[in-house]
């Protein structure tokens, strides 16, 4: 089984190299974010002739999760399911029989001490309670997503020119730590301990050619999951050309 996960940045400006990326990875199942599209314009029927189910939570230009799959899921289920007034569209649930996939888009945060960043605190905490809510660590669960926080060092190209951004500073890095200690495994780094392998680029100051890059997409799975992970890796190679996503593709293969 191939789980990967994207922020594909528009699904409408990428459409050509979403289709030539599933036809050439033949993913199982595909987590998108950043759709920046509402369900009902979701450019569904040419990724449907692909052989892709579509599920999706979206919202007008902004956010939108979605999850692409071979199977059709069981249920669907978008946003936190709790009682905050939040009309941002950024997570969407889907299961597959005893395997249920999350697509998570957490927020920026903009700058530390902002609304925005209180905002992500605020929702990864949900996320949090979400996981307990209404999951069990003993099932198979996988939470994909861009989750714009750098795990640690290891994740970052510049450490000293990041750390005092909402991508690195010690507490978004502390409630990544919070979910991941609900009983989640990063497939990724089990694969790749060194570290240096970068999902994000900046468009700007030529930092793809000089990989000056963070690690801000991962896959995280139950602990059941994650020892039937037999690889993981990051497509580089879909930054590269015209008009890609700032973001890179992350892949992983479960036995």
């Amino acid at each position: 089984m191939k789980i990967a996960t994207w922020n594909v940045n528009s699904v409408r400006s990428r459409m050509d190299r979403l289709l030539a990326w599933l036809d050439k990875h033949q993913p199982d199942i595909l987590c998108l974010q950043e759709v920046k599209v509402t369900d009902d314009a979701f450019p569904d029927d040419p990724i449907r002739e692909a052989g892709y189910h579509v599920a999706v939570h979206g919202q007008k230009t902004y956010n939108g999760v979605a999850i692409l799959s071979r199977e059709v899921p069981e249920r669907v289920a978008g946003g936190m399911g709790d009682a905050v007034a939040d009309d941002q569209a950024r997570l969407l649930a889907a299961a597959f029989g005893d395997l249920t996939v999350l697509s998570a888009y957490i927020p920026n945060g903009s700058e530390v001490g902002s609304d925005k960043y209180a905002y992500k605190l605020d929702w990864m905490a949900r996320l949090g309670r979400k996981l307990e809510r209404e999951y069990d660590p003993a099932q198979q669960l996988v939470l994909c997503g861009d989750f714009n926080v750098a795990w640690d060092d290891l994740d970052v190209a510049s450490p000293q020119q990041w750390a005092e951004s909402v991508l690195c500073v010690p507490e978004v890095r502390q409630a990544m730590a919070g979910l991941i200690g609900w009983g989640l495994v990063d497939v990724f780094r089990g694969h790749h301990p060194e570290g240096g392998l970068y999902s994000w680029w900046d468009y700007r100051q030529l930092a793809f050619a000089k990989n000056d890059g963070l690690r801000l997409d991962y896959i995280l799975a139950t602990k059941s999951l994650a020892g039937r992970c037999t690889d993981a890796q990051i497509d580089r190679d879909e930054r590269k050309g015209e008009k890609p996503s700032d973001h890179a593709p992350v892949i992983a293969e479960f036995a």
